[in-house]
């Protein structure tokens, strides 16, 4: 018997006015897998994300996570139990420090004693990378930093699905690397992620599938290599031709 998948997204629509941001997309992810989705700017990639934890509510079809409909507005903070969410920008509240800012969460939504969040919050930010930053506050890091900050909160939450937002979007080339070093350590432990990126070397080393959008319609579902080395459609291959070259 095989496992359930842990997100399954049936038919799902979502329009801004009259823009189609995400067009009758379908797809699973199974447990353990890491999913990237890549497109051009505007194709629904982030959309289609916010949809999976409800920040955006989908017009029609169905996201179930864990066996639970985002549909409906009653399961929403149960959903949003299992999932981690991390952003282009950190989120991070300025007058915390990053111990701060990783244990409030945990102590008013998993009603964690602050000893044990504190220790939590400790763990985390070793396992990131950053253990000897837990007194500074977000003016006092780089944003290579902040934004392991951001990864660090979102793990002690002990999410089932980490969700990503092009998390190296807003980072100098040289803090990259240490983002997506801490993306890449995570999907070898196999926490399920689903990743929007367009960091192509990150494609080719952590996901198992890539879905790419555009205009809000999934044009092709597929793993690295058949992506890299033998695209299915001639927008894919437009695509990768203009991405690879910068």
């Amino acid at each position: 018997m095989t496992e359930e998948p842990i997100i399954r997204i049936k038919n799902a629509y979502k329009s801004f006015g009259r823009v189609e941001a995400v067009y009758d997309v379908s797809f699973d992810v199974q447990v353990g897998e890491v999913l990237v989705i890549i497109g051009p700017s505007g194709g629904g990639k982030s959309t289609l994300l916010r949809c999976i934890n409800r920040l955006e509510v989908i017009d029609k079809g169905d996201i179930i996570v864990d066996g639970v409909s985002v549909a409906n507005p009653k399961n929403i903070n149960q959903v949003r139990a299992e999932i981690g969410i991390v952003f282009q920008l950190f989120n991070l509240f300025p007058h915390l420090t990053a111990l701060e800012n990783i244990t409030l969460a945990q102590r008013v939504v998993r009603n964690r004693k602050p000893k044990e969040a504190e220790e939590i919050a400790h763990q985390q930010l070793k396992k990131v990378g950053i253990g000897e930053k837990w007194d500074s506050y977000p003016s006092q890091l780089s944003g290579g930093q902040k934004q392991r900050v951001a990864i660090a909160r979102a793990l002690a939450m002990d999410p089932k699905i980490m969700l990503f937002d092009e998390p190296t979007s807003a980072l100098d080339p040289e803090m990259i690397k240490g983002v997506l070093d801490v993306m890449l350590d995570l999907a070898e432990e196999g926490m399920t992620m689903v990743v929007v990126s367009h960091e192509m070397g990150f494609v080719r080393a952590a996901a198992d599938r890539i879905a790419f959008l555009d205009f809000g319609r999934l044009v092709e579902l597929t793993t690295p290599e058949e992506l890299f080395n033998n695209p299915g459609t001639e927008r894919t291959q437009e695509f990768l031709s203009q991405i690879l070259q910068h």
